[in-house]
């Protein structure tokens, strides 16, 4: 198929592709993050990184647009306003070493924190003293720099959310309405540094019809879901994968 030579993937290759950002919505609908962590892990298994986080990028916007009307009124836009001043200083770094890093190298980088965050989120460990303006500040530029090179930002930022004990909406509606902003900064750097082409373009507009699918489905989910589960589903699945690509990574 014509298509598939031009997306440089066969047709098992692609199905799996589309699977994967299935599962990845589903999990975007109900927890407000993970998309990029699920998409990235188990991609890299027949894509490079430096070329999935373009794609991931552009999918992360359609699905923060997506979720808009489930989520408006709960975001704290004072909040993901500091946050966004962090991500400002720390996605161009990021960017660059997306640019410059080897593949292997940035597959062992990103599943190992993917472990690493879901594992603290899991600990629950929680200070509300945390709450000021100079963590939101540090938690956006490490957000951003992580989002840069493997568009992880909603791990920290999820992080520091359950940190300070916010309620599961606020930060699953707060993290979307982040996203649609950081992930369209890194796409617009990410174009200086090279990392977006035509076949980036081919690859993802198919996929903008998986992910309301997905974000619909995660999004009953959530709602039927308690408190207590809104984390944990989501974390042992993130756990689960990034040992996967770690795996990948070691023996190559």
């Amino acid at each position: 198929m014509e298509y598939l030579q031009i997306i440089e993937l066969d047709l098992v290759e692609f199905i799996f592709l589309a699977s994967v950002i299935l599962l990845a919505s589903f999990v975007r609908g109900f927890s407000g993050f993970g998309f990029s962590a699920s998409s990235v892990s188990l991609l890299s298994f027949i894509i490079p990184p430096k070329e999935i986080v373009p794609i991931i990028l552009l999918l992360e916007i359609v699905a923060s647009f997506f979720m808009i009307p489930s989520i408006w009124n709960k975001i704290n836009w004072k909040f993901v306003t500091y946050l966004m001043v962090g991500v400002v200083f720390g996605t161009p770094l990021g960017v660059s070493l997306l640019a410059n890093l080897e593949p292997k190298i940035m597959h062992l980088v990103i599943s190992l924190t993917v472990l690493i965050f879901a594992y603290l989120l899991l600990k629950g460990y929680k200070n509300e003293k945390l709450n000021h303006n100079v963590s939101k500040f540090f938690v956006g530029g490490v957000a951003g720099t992580v989002n840069g090179f493997g568009t992880l930002a909603g791990l920290p930022i999820a992080l520091y959310l359950l940190i300070i004990a916010a309620e599961p909406a606020v930060i699953r509606a707060s993290l979307a309405a982040l996203f649609f902003f950081t992930d369209g900064y890194a796409l617009f750097l990410g174009y200086f540094n090279e990392i977006i082409n035509l076949k980036v373009i081919y690859r993802s507009l198919p996929l903008f019809f998986v992910i309301p699918i997905g974000i619909f489905l995660g999004t009953k989910f959530f709602k039927e879901s308690s408190k207590t589960n809104y984390k944990k589903y989501v974390l042992y699945f993130l756990i689960v994968i990034s040992i996967l690509g770690l795996g990948k990574s070691i023996i190559g």
